[in-house]
């Protein structure tokens, strides 16, 4: 089905009436839908991401809709579905229970010794399990449809349905992470589909991907560093203080960002963490770490990756902390747009 977009001035300010970006696009005429995944049990850290989606939305309204990269990617239609409301009560529900059995961890608690707390992560681990399930349903759905999809976070721990999903569509692909962290640890905290286990899980449960490429990390620990190192090549990661050195010494950053993407097999699926970014872009980010990347730097990275003849096949975005300011959300809808935009410029 097509849109009517005889009516839709591109120059004019976003009408609250619409959707995303304010654009005048249903679910069934858009060509990406983007689904909201209101959900952050695990933070470990800063709160807020769980309500990300609805911020990110309402900052989208000030974005304007010429991208130099992809021109009129808009009229390909994007469409961003509504919170699912009871997800993002569970969410706020466990996270409590959540807060309380970290606490007690950070205090040297023995959770052997606390039957209430022990249920506790029983609980949260269901919910991520359910959480999980709704993602790939929701995913497989879309895609099943003929939709590209776009996911938005949420904590990192939000986008394993999906790159279920997604495996069982496209096959064989790779993940090219945007983190500051590796986000490899086995059941951090107890929790075994936590936001810093993402990458974890996803190699060790999806076999259809055969290598995640990460950069931007700069926040890791012995577990992540061995597991990268015993992972056969499986695993290529491009730590912030060697991108960094490597930029000192001379060398530029197209240089760098085609090593990276020479790494990425064909199929390429983006899982941007916004704390990849340089705090000042993200400051209420679940766990914000010194250093980064400028956006422009990572749009260059993206657009190179798309150079190579390499196709991009879907996106999360997470991690974005709106809290008291709108400044994260505003940073965070500019991403969505580019991400947007790069994902249907191989259907134009």
């Amino acid at each position: 089905m097509m849109a009517d977009l005889s009516q839709f001035d591109p120059n004019s300010v976003g009408l609250l009436s619409n959707n995303v970006f304010g654009l005048p696009f249903t679910e069934e005429e858009a060509k990406l839908v983007i689904l909201p995944v209101p959900w952050e049990v695990t933070v470990s850290y800063n709160q807020g991401t769980s309500r990300a989606p609805e911020h990110i939305f309402k900052a989208s309204l000030q974005v304007d809709l010429y991208d130099p990269d992809v021109v009129e990617g808009w009229k390909q239609g994007f469409y961003m579905r509504q919170s699912d409301k009871t997800l993002l009560l569970r969410s706020d529900y466990l996270r409590k229970e959540a807060e309380l059995y970290l606490k007690f961890l950070t205090e040297g608690g023995d959770i052997a010794e606390n039957p209430f707390l022990r249920k506790t992560l029983v609980d949260v681990c269901n919910g991520t399990n359910t959480m999980n399930e709704w993602v790939y349903k929701q995913s497989k759905e879309l895609l099943d449809k003929g939709k590209l999809v776009g996911l938005v976070g949420g904590d990192h721990s939000t986008p394993l349905g999906y790159f279920k999903a997604i495996a069982e569509k496209k096959g064989e692909y790779g993940i090219l992470q945007i983190d500051a962290h590796c986000d490899l640890r086995n059941g951090y905290e107890g929790f075994q589909y936590s936001h810093a286990s993402i990458m974890y899980n996803a190699l060790n449960e999806i076999p259809q991907i055969s290598k995640l490429v990460q950069v931007g990390i700069r926040d890791y620990c012995d577990e992540e560093v061995n597991f990268i190192n015993e992972s056969n090549g499986r695993v290529k990661t491009f730590f912030d203080k060697n991108i960094k050195e490597r930029q000192f010494e001379g060398e530029t950053w197209k240089s760098i960002c085609d090593n990276i993407v020479e790494a990425l097999p064909q199929q390429v699926f983006i899982s941007f963490d916004i704390d990849g970014l340089d705090p000042k872009l993200c400051p209420n980010t679940g766990t914000p770490v010194p250093g980064g990347f400028e956006c422009e730097q990572v749009y260059y990275l993206f657009n190179r990756v798309l150079a190579s003849g390499r196709t991009i096949i879907g996106f999360d975005l997470n991690e974005v902390g709106p809290k008291h300011d709108e400044w994260d959300a505003n940073v965070g809808a500019r991403v969505l747009f580019k991400l947007c935009n790069l994902l249907v410029s191989q259907h134009m």
